[in-house]
């Protein structure tokens, strides 16, 4: 019977191991990668996906989406959209009926509507702060969601880089691929626990504490 926690704190996470994307990672730089990469994908039951945007630490300034990653358990294509912006091919599989597994939704759709007029909500997608819900989880960050079910930590380092640099870095990289596979994970361990049942929710312990009356 799998134990998982309503809730998890970062105590706990800070002392798990750290995970990276296990798979093949390929970076897309032109229109006919794209293709390749989506023909690809079509073919794929399930894939995860994510967006990076170059940060802005000055006010009033702000970045167009530059990066969108989608990965399947062992493969994930990173899109430079700063390079190639929204392919013809990337558009509809978007918008296709592949299933399509992603965290805070709402807010990549509008990363992506801002660079170009797409609507990828027309497609088939599953929101993971709406699915955990379902099982008694009360966390909605993926490296939460993702250290509460598999004890093993996402790391936010590279989380504020230059996602338009001319070349990524391998950080870059595994942080980017990293995020879209663990939406694959946590959506496969979750609908398997369902399918069986093997699994309850947790609730923590109240954290006792003690007054010092001394003195009073």
């Amino acid at each position: 019977m799998k134990q998982i926690k309503k809730t998890i704190t970062k105590a706990e996470i800070a002392a798990m191991p750290k995970v990276l994307f296990p798979g093949r990672i390929f970076v897309i730089y032109t229109e006919s990668e794209a293709e390749k990469a989506v023909a690809y994908l079509k073919d794929q039951r399930i894939v995860g996906v994510d967006t990076e945007t170059r940060p802005s630490f000055k006010r009033g300034t702000t970045h167009k989406v530059a990066l969108l990653q989608i990965s399947t358990q062992d493969t994930c294509f990173l899109f430079r959209l700063n390079r190639i912006g929204m392919p013809d091919s990337l558009q509809e599989f978007l918008m296709s009926n592949t299933l399509k597994i992603g965290l805070s939704l709402k807010d990549d759709f509008n990363s992506l509507r801002k660079r170009e007029d797409v609507h990828p909500d027309r497609g088939n997608w599953i929101e993971l702060q709406d699915y955990v819900g379902r099982f008694g989880i009360a966390d909605r960050s993926l490296q939460k969601i993702f250290a509460n079910l598999f004890g093993q930590k996402i790391s936010k380092s590279q989380r504020l880089s230059n996602w338009e640099a001319e070349v990524l870095s391998e950080g870059q990289k595994l942080y980017a691929a990293t995020d879209a596979w663990a939406c694959v994970e946590i959506y496969n361990c979750l609908t398997e626990l369902e399918r069986t049942g093997g699994y309850e929710i947790t609730e923590e312990e109240p954290i006792e504490t003690t007054v010092n009356t001394n003195g009073l």
